[in-house]
């Protein structure tokens, strides 16, 4: 089928061919009805409720493994003849149940089939026989209570995970065929998805809620909740880094697993009852109720390859053309601001690491970097016009006309009046972020100063007289120490810019105004404050690095 549309945009003409590739059926079931004189009931397979492959067998073997509705064993198929395979697969003869859930090992040699009557087999694909059942002896000698719901392997054979209905997920030993570990979710599970790369579980439960386990560490690790009504389906991307889910409340959410939180949510007309991703993640397959046929979505309205995903734009084009893709699109859900920071991370200032390390050494860069001996005076002084220094660092000249006597006057004025000055561009800053409570204009700034600028830009603030115990509200000169205090509390407690916030303190208070703090006892309680903060965000770091280095040394010392 050809499709053709002209975009309003650039008039392309785009063009999509779709066509069956493969298929796989009985064929020919009337004929054979008439032939066995029987009922093509009879002989017709029923709705395919599940069904597993794997291609690495495909010319040796049946490599397709498929359940029916209300049928009590599973049939094979070879793909490569598209026909069906000589063998049946009856699990637990003594007790026929219809057969609910498949997996085919990822080296395609196995089959794992689950029932309706809480049993487990596995079986060879190439001889078609049995070769063993799961089974928990805590649980009257059978894998769960109740029904089977869903069944995966490992891409190592190694290991075998298995879910009931009622709410237990087991991890079984693949060819030992032992019950390993058992989680208790407490609801129903609707379907579980297992992505064979990260070793990751996804659960979908009739609470509404997605659960990830990881079935190597043997624990939850994630827990997504957002649908208001029965999930579909689950659908990892290739590389695991992406969760799909499909509700019947008529939302496709797509969740970030590496960061645990949703990063987009597509409202659609008619549910989504099915979905699948392409490995190249540039394709979304969906199905809909009471809707015959595959929907496919491109770049125009899942373009999975941005960290967002939006909506807005795709029900805009999409609408224009109901034949390739009759899905409406709503402006229901807004994309979420990406740009919000995560919790509990930590975050560095990407500065060069000498720029950031000099403020820790800088005592040490002086003393280095001091001249071993004193400057000599020129024989002959070159003529140049006087100056008064000032902090832009532009030369503005000294009027002549002013007397000694007024200069001591303006001398004796600053002195007394400090706060009379212009300020600075970094108290301006400081300022004016403190007033916003967004320092995030003054952290920029500091970040863009040099080593030693920056030091004079704190040495400023140094006090003369620490002996005078008063507050920043009677000395307005202890006022910059305190804003500084709490620019320092408020980008600790965020764990913003992490080592470079660090150097600054400790140079602010080791070096310059540590002595102050220690006099003033209105500068303790704002001081005791960032103690207080530095401590605990240092211990969770702190584990986060021990965590990392226990790691790194086991993996070092292990031998593969």
């Amino acid at each position: 089928m050809v499709g053709e549309r002209e975009n309003d945009d650039d008039d392309n003409l785009e063009l999509r061919v779709d066509q069956q590739s493969r298929e796989l059926s009985q064929r020919h079931v009337t004929k054979r009805a008439k032939k066995l004189r029987v009922k093509e009931k009879k002989i017709k397979l029923k709705l395919v409720i599940a069904f597993d492959f794997a291609e690495i067998r495909e010319r040796d073997w049946c490599n397709v493994v498929t359940c029916h509705m209300d049928t009590a064993q599973a049939y094979v198929w070879r793909l490569q003849n598209f026909v069906l395979g000589e063998h049946i697969l009856k699990p637990c003869p003594e007790n026929q149940t219809p057969v609910k859930a498949c997996a085919i090992s990822a080296c395609g040699n196995f089959a794992v089939l689950g029932t309706a009557g809480d049993w487990i087999e596995q079986f060879n694909l190439q001889s078609g026989i049995s070769r063993g059942s799961y089974v928990d002896l805590s649980e009257r000698s059978c894998a769960h209570v109740g029904e089977v719901v869903g069944v995966a392997c490992d891409s190592t054979n190694t290991l075998m995970i298995s879910a009931g209905y009622h709410g237990d997920i087991k991890v079984w030993d693949f060819k030992g065929r032992r019950l390993k570990s058992k989680w208790e979710i407490g609801c129903a599970v609707v379907k579980i998805v297992y992505h064979r790369s990260n070793g990751l579980l996804a659960t979908a439960t009739d609470d509404f809620v997605i659960r990830l386990f990881d079935v190597v560490a043997l624990r939850m690790v994630r827990k997504f909740e957002g649908h208001i009504d029965r999930v579909t389906d689950l659908c990892f991307s290739k590389d695991g880094k992406w969760l799909l889910t499909s509700s019947m409340d008529g939302t496709l959410r797509i969740w970030d697993v590496i960061l645990a939180r949703q990063i987009d949510a597509i409202h659609v007309d008619v549910s989504v009852t099915a979905l699948s991703l392409s490995p190249n993640m540039d394709v979304l397959a969906t199905t809909h109720v009471d809707q015959n046929g595959v929907y496919l979505c491109g770049k125009e309205v899942v373009n999975v390859k941005l960290p967002s995903v939006s909506s807005t734009e795709g029900s805009h084009k999409d609408s224009e053309n109901p034949v390739l893709n009759p899905i409406q699109f709503k402006d229901d859900f807004q994309n979420p601001h990406f740009q919000e920071k995560i919790p509990d991370l930590v975050t560095l200032s990407l500065l060069p690491k000498s720029q950031w390390q000099s403020l820790i050494n800088l005592d040490i860069i002086k003393v280095r970097n001091k001249p071993i001996e004193p400057p000599k005076k020129a024989e002959k002084a070159p003529f140049f016009l006087p100056s008064v220094p000032t902090l832009s660092r532009q030369i503005v000249f000294e009027p002549s006309d002013i007397s000694s006597e007024k200069k001591i006057a303006e001398g004796d004025k600053l002195e007394n009046r400090r706060s009379d000055l212009p300020h600075s561009q970094f108290l301006q800053l400081l300022q004016s972020s403190a007033e916003k409570k967004s320092f995030s204009a003054f952290t920029n700034y500091i970040k863009s100063l040099s080593s030693s600028t920056l030091d004079v830009e704190l040495r400023m603030f140094q006090i003369i007289d620490d002996d005078n115990e008063q507050g920043p509200d009677t000395r307005p000169d202890l006022f910059p120490i305190e804003l500084l205090l709490d620019y320092f509390i408020h980008e600790t407690s965020c764990r913003n810019n992490f080592e470079f916030i660090q150097a600054v303190i400790r140079l602010f208070l080791k070096n310059i105004h540590g002595e102050t703090i220690q006099r003033q006892s209105s500068l303790q309680d704002k001081a005791k404050e960032l103690l207080e903060v530095q401590y605990a965000v240092w211990q969770r770091v702190d584990k986060l690095f021990q965590s990392s280095k226990c790691m790194i040394t086991f993996l070092s010392n292990s031998q593969f």
